[in-house]
This record gives structure tokens, C-alpha cells and sequence, in this order.
């Protein structure tokens, strides 16, 4: 463990009444806030007396702030310029004045009234096309000028690459700033923030997921932003959607107990290409490629592993020497965890063999996607017989050029059955959550399998797993893939060994 920064983590408190107001502020000192936003403006009474209770009653340092576009037919500096002097004149920490009312008399008024209290001046960035560093640098000339302590920047974000400015402000500021990047692609201005000088970052209160703010609880607990400083190494999961991914439950905790610092997020990336091109410095490090990206990722390296390259598919990306090299540790993970199933069913059987058990059956295998080429080369490698379903029936007659394997139309896969003792492989992402009530094959039709195997690993017992267990197949759960390709990106990630039994006890009791 590292050497902890002096990181405040505030939220913003939304509430109609001051009781609600206060309430709310307990619920955010038990999740970890150090400071709270309260939005005067919100409340339905707003009288100064109110007002007045509510800030000598915070149970925690505040931000008092009264934002003129929600002042609807009220003059802002009649009401509001009155909340923010006695707010002032009570010593609350910090006072919040929008750019666009911070006037030099605005200012003087409140300078000359306080004694302990910070001001800082906001603003909030949207429109007008995506904000560039010479866009921001003005913006935050303009404000420094207004003489606040403190800058706050709130800027809509249409794609994660329009982050980048962001962290290039947060480094060169000479005022301390605070920015937010809003919507779920501004997600990492907050979770990375800290490495580039910010103090201030924000999070959701109560479980309330909203856009762009990690969930309170999740910042000191999963990601520990305190530790995070300058040195800090930089991996994520790029993926789209990435909101389900558990990588970052798995692996922060994982560098903690190595002692290797780094960092692990979920990057919500369009376009893989241009997410390369734009975080391009040796601190991004690493990373694991999710859905819809493995394949296209292949082109973005400039080196393939051969296993990666012979299936077309990448889910793993380090950057070495400045180069980034792709690598694929979804095959061997899913192939040694079907293979470690059939072996354990076969022992109770009374067979063991030194082949692989998947040796001569037939591999069935649902979806044509980057994980479902990994499972196909790897049972080819296997010795298995390949037969492939995709919804797209052309790219599962390609998939099946490619492994000499064969393809069949999607509408075959309930009546398939040539024979008896199959294994079944869903690669799609069907049964994922929201939609868990789906499933790739009927009961009826799992009868001829002696093994099913589903990547889906969020829920953790999908509907195709419960069926199949329920005919009397063996199961093997994407919970146990999502392990073992999770343990070679960790070794790739730290050029070194994963702590296998503590990755594997953090999934079970997690996931």
C-alpha cells in the first residue's frame, strides 16, 4: 500500500426538504463521502431560516451551492446571493458560484464577508462540438479571473476520448480544479482523476447509479482512489456495453495484495481504434478486450500472439516497449475448464486418459464472435468436431472455413442431434443480464449433451446452465472461464504470477 493523498470524495444532494437533505448526508458519511454538495435550489422551501437550520445542523464539510438556471423567475442574486453570503458568514467550507453570475460585485460581496470559507467558480461545457485543451484552457483563464479558490468544470462528453483534455487540465491547472466528465464515457475522469492532480472527485449516493459517477462505496472499497497517484499503471476493460463487467471487483484487489500499482476500470470505448490512438502514453499499460471489440482489436496491435492471430481474436492487450501486443487467454481458459469437467465426470465413471476427454466428440457451438472463435480453435486443437450456430449464418460458415469445421443454420440448433454425449459451448450473449430469462437451446434439446458450457458468467447460474443441470448434464459455468482468463491477463498485466487461490476467492464470494 502506497502513500495515501489527501483525496476528498463529495456528492450531490438533491433534496426537497431539509430533513431529506440531512438524512442524506448520514447515508453519505456511512458510504465514505468526506464532503457534501447540497443544492439549495432544490429545496421547495427555501427560506433563509431553512437554509440556516440546515447549515448548522450538516453533519459533514459542505459545498453550498444555488444554480441559476433552476432559480425559475426568481432573481438569482435576490435569493440565492442570500444563501450563499450566510452560508459565507456561517463558515460553511465551501461556496459554489455559477461563471455565469460570478461578477465582480458577486465576488466582492462574498469575499468581504468571509473568513474560512473556500470559493469556487463553475461551469458547465456542453454543445459547440467536443472540448479540446485550447477550448478548456481559455474557459479556465476566464474563470481564474473571477479571483475564485477553487474551479469547477462540468462537460458533456459524447465518446471516452473526449476525456483526454480533462486529465491534460487536471495536470497544468495552477488553481486546483475540479471536472467532471458527464455521462457514462466521462465515467474515468473521476476513477482516474486522482493520477493526474485532481482532489476532488465525485461519486453516486445509495446505489443510485447515475451516469458517470462510481457508487460511493465503490471508490474507497473496490478502487481505493486515495492510493492512487502519478506512478500509477493504468488498465482497463474495453468493452461496449461495459457496465457488467466484474474485472474491476477482480483485479484492483488482486494489484493491493501483489503490491503492484496499478489501477483497473471499465472503459466504455465506441471505437477501439480511436480510444488507441488517443491514450497513447505508456501509463495506459494494459488491458482486456470485451464485446464487440476482440476481433477488431486484432488490427490495433502492432504484434499478435500466434494463438491470437490463428483465431482473429484478442482479449487481451499489453503495452511494452511502446508497442501493443495482442494476446487471446479466453481459448485456454475455457478449453482447460471444459476439459477439467469431462475429466472429473469421466473419473466417477471410472475412465482417465491422457487425451483430452473432448478427443473425437462433438463440440456444438453457439455464436461466431471473438469468444466463440477462441472456443472453436481450441476445440479444433482439441481434437473435437465442430459444428457452429450464429444468428449470422455467413459468419458461421466462415468461422467454420477456418477450422475445417461445419455450420449450420440457426434455426437447426433445438433439432440437432446426430448423436448422443455432445458438448454444448454458448459463446453468444444470450441469457446475459437484463435478459437472464433467455436461453441459446430448449430443455428438451439438452438432453443429448453430456456437458454444457456457458461464457456468460453475469448471472451466474443462466437459465441454460439450471436447465441443463436439471437433464442430468455436467455444468460448467463462465464464472470458471471468467476465473482462468482473468489469472493470464493478471500474470501478462504484471509480468509476473497472479495470486490464483486469492483471485479465485474473491470471484466466488463475489461474483
Amino acid at each position: 500500500m502506497g502513500f495515501k493523498s489527501d483525496l476528498l470524495v463529495y456528492t450531490t444532494l438533491e433534496c426537497e426538504t431539509k430533513e431529506e437533505m440531512l438524512s442524506s448526508m448520514n447515508k453519505a458519511k456511512e458510504e465514505g463521502a468526506d464532503l457534501v454538495e447540497v443544492c439549495v435550489d432544490c429545496l421547495s422551501s427555501s427560506h433563509l431560516s431553512e437554509v440556516e437550520h440546515l447549515l448548522r445542523h450538516r453533519t459533514l464539510p459542505s459545498i453550498i451551492c444555488c444554480r441559476p438556471n433552476k432559480c425559475i423567475g426568481v432573481d438569482w442574486e435576490s435569493k440565492c446571493l442570500q444563501v450563499l453570503k450566510l452560508a459565507v458568514q456561517l463558515d460553511v467550507e465551501f461556496v459554489e458560484v455559477a461563471l455565469e453570475v460570478a461578477s465582480d460585485m458577486v465576488m466582492n460581496e462574498l469575499m468581504r464577508v468571509r473568513s474560512n470559507s473556500k470559493i469556487i467558480v463553475s461551469t458547465y461545457v456542453n454543445g459547440g462540438g467536443p472540448p479540446t485543451t485550447e477550448k478548456l484552457g481559455d474557459l479556465i483563464i476566464n474563470m481564474q479571473a473571477t479571483g475564485a479558490d477553487i474551479i469547477k468544470l462540468v462537460i458533456d462528453v459524447a465518446y471516452i476520448t473526449d476525456v483526454a483534455p480533462v486529465f491534460q487540465m487536471l495536470t497544468h491547472c495552477q488553481v486546483p480544479l475540479i471536472a467532471r466528465a458527464v455521462g457514462d464515457r466521462g465515467l474515468i475522469s473521476q476513477l482516474l482523476g486522482p493520477k493526474y492532480g485532481a482532489f476532488f472527485v465525485c461519486g453516486s449516493l445509495n446505489g443510485k447509479s447515475t451516469p458517470g459517477l462510481p457508487p460511493l462505496n465503490s471508490i474507497k472499497d473496490v478502487y481505493q482512489l486515495e492510493y492512487v497517484n502519478a506512478d500509477t499503471r493504468i488498465f482497463g476493460v474495453v468493452s461496449n456495453p461495459v457496465g457488467h463487467s466484474k474485472g474491476p471487483l477482480l483485479h484492483n484487489p488482486a494489484f493491493r495484495h501483489t503490491g503492484y500499482n496499478g489501477i483497473y476500470v471499465p472503459l466504455l470505448v465506441d471505437n477501439i481504434k480511436e480510444f488507441f490512438r488517443v491514450y497513447s502514453c505508456i501509463d495506459f499499460a494494459g488491458f482486456s478486450v470485451g464485446i464487440p471489440h476482440k476481433e477488431a482489436a486484432v488490427d490495433c496491435c502492432d504484434e499478435v500472439d500466434p494463438l491470437a492471430k490463428s483465431i482473429g481474436a484478442v482479449n487481451t492487450i499489453i503495452r511494452r516497449n511502446g508497442k501493443l501486443i495482442g494476446y487471446n487467454t479466453d481459448c485456454e481458459a475455457c478449453m482447460t475448464a471444459i476439459e477439467d469437467a469431462l475429466k472429473e465426470r469421466q473419473m466417477t465413471n471410472g475412465h482417465a486418459s491422457h487425451a483430452s476427454p473432448m478427443a473425437g466428440k462433438l463440440f456444438v457451438l453457439v455464436g461466431a464472435g471473438g469468444a466463440g472463435r477462441a472456443m472453436a480453435f481450441g476445440a479444433k486443437s482439441r481434437g473435437a468436431r465442430v459444428v457452429i450456430f450464429n444468428r449470422n449464418y455467413e459468419r458461421a460458415k466462415a468461422l467454420a472455413k477456418a477450422i475445417s469445421g461445419e455450420a449450420l443454420p440457426y434455426d437447426r440448433l433445438n433439432d440437432f442431434c446426430p448423436e448422443k454425449g455432445m458438448i454444448l459451448a454458448n459463446a453468444s450473449a444470450i441469457g446475459m443480464q437484463p435478459r437472464t430469462d433467455e436461453t441459446p437451446v430448449c430443455k428438451e434439446a439438452l438432453k443429448s449433451y453430456d456437458l454444457v458450457f456457458d461464457a456468460v458468467y453475469t448471472p451466474r447460474n443462466t437459465r441454460l446452465l439450471q436447465e441443463a443441470a436439471e437433464v442430468g448434464a455436467a455444468v460448467v459455468s463462465g464464472v470458471e472461464m471468467f476465473i482462468r482468463q482473468a489469472l493470464g491477463q493478471f500474470k501478462l498485466f504484471t509480468d509476473g504470477l497472479a495470486p490464483e487461490d486469492f483471485m479465485r476467492k474473491i470471484v466466488l464470494e463475489q461474483f
